[in-house]
């Protein structure tokens, strides 16, 4: 792979973690460039209204943060660029990647790896256009299980997460449907249990969801019960808990990823097993996936990154 460019530290993905990791390493005078990736500003983009990030007292969208981030980054002289990695070279001391199949490529000293998860959804055109004009589709009941107080919910999905959040939801809502796709769970047994034993949820077995109901916001779901029977249930809130895909795929020939795909990470650090190749975020974060922790590895990223190339005497 030849490189057009050399880059000193390089950061690819945008979302908290990458714009954290850019305004740390931009104030250490690493003259960062990001490319911003398939989605700029990450998953927050989905996000309407952000309550749980530290130092907005009066909550913020999340499009509105990300911009606040990336305005922050350039503030201190970050190159913010667009285009998304679709190809690397992690061989030599040298870094290569490649934009946009082979529109760019360059060659870095370090790399910060922030490319995120995605959320797996359903695919149904009425999931995805309520969740696009934020009216009430979610996949992170953490997140926006707050706006649903004494309301009644559904949540699709049958793993660990999935039981979880339906208990989490459970703690906050009048009602939880728990919708899962067979007839048993993949879920451990204790949080089976833990669903089981909360009396405001009601898994409904054998369910296929066809339509999620509501113009400018969910008023209900309707389900494909056993195969045959139809069946509707009122809601304001429909969560989706069907998994996460770490935007990984490009590192996997040379990064190690966990058999889901999540980056593995030298614990208590940024590091991977490649040296000068970093990663924060939600591509090596499948517990807890929350913008402040995200942010907080992209500080980590970026610290072990100056320490690195100093030590290399870049």
């Amino acid at each position: 792979m030849e490189a057009k460019e050399h880059i000193h530290c390089l950061i690819i993905g945008s979302g908290p973690a990458g714009y954290t990791a850019a305004i740390y390493a931009a104030r250490a005078d690493l003259k960062p460039v990001m490319y911003m990736g398939n989605q700029p500003g990450g998953q927050l983009m989905d996000t309407t209204e952000v309550d749980n990030f530290p130092g907005y007292p009066n909550g913020i969208k999340g499009p509105e943060m990300m911009e606040d981030l990336k305005n922050q980054a350039m503030r201190f002289g970050t190159d913010v660029r667009s285009g998304w990695a679709t190809k690397v070279d992690f061989t030599g001391p040298k870094h290569f990647v490649e934009f946009d199949n082979g529109k760019h490529v360059v060659s870095a000293d370090a790399v910060i790896i922030s490319t995120g998860a995605s959320a797996k959804w359903l695919g149904l055109e009425s999931e995805l256009r309520l969740r696009d004009i934020g009216g009430g589709v979610s996949a992170c009941a953490v997140c926006d299980g707050f706006f649903y107080r004494n309301q009644d919910v559904a949540i699709v999905g049958a793993g660990d997460t999935a039981a979880e959040e339906a208990t989490y939801l459970a703690k906050l809502c009048k009602k939880v449907y728990m919708i899962v796709r067979s007839d048993k769970m993949r879920a451990s047994k204790a949080m089976q249990h833990r669903v089981m034993n909360t009396p405001n949820v009601e898994v409904i077995w054998n369910a296929v969801t066809e339509e999620v109901l509501g113009t400018d916001g969910v008023t209900g779901a309707r389900f494909l019960v056993n195969g045959t029977e139809t069946r509707e249930v009122a809601i304001t809130g429909f969560f989706v808990a069907i998994g996460h895909k770490p935007n990984t795929d490009v590192f996997k020939p040379w990064i190690n990823t966990d058999e889901i795909g999540y980056i593995i990470n030298v614990p208590g650090t940024a590091k991977t097993n490649i040296e000068g190749v970093f990663v924060s975020g939600d591509a090596a974060d499948k517990t807890y996936r929350q913008a402040i922790t995200a942010a907080g590895t992209g500080c980590m990223a970026a610290l072990d990154a100056e320490r690195y190339l100093a030590a290399k005497g870049h």
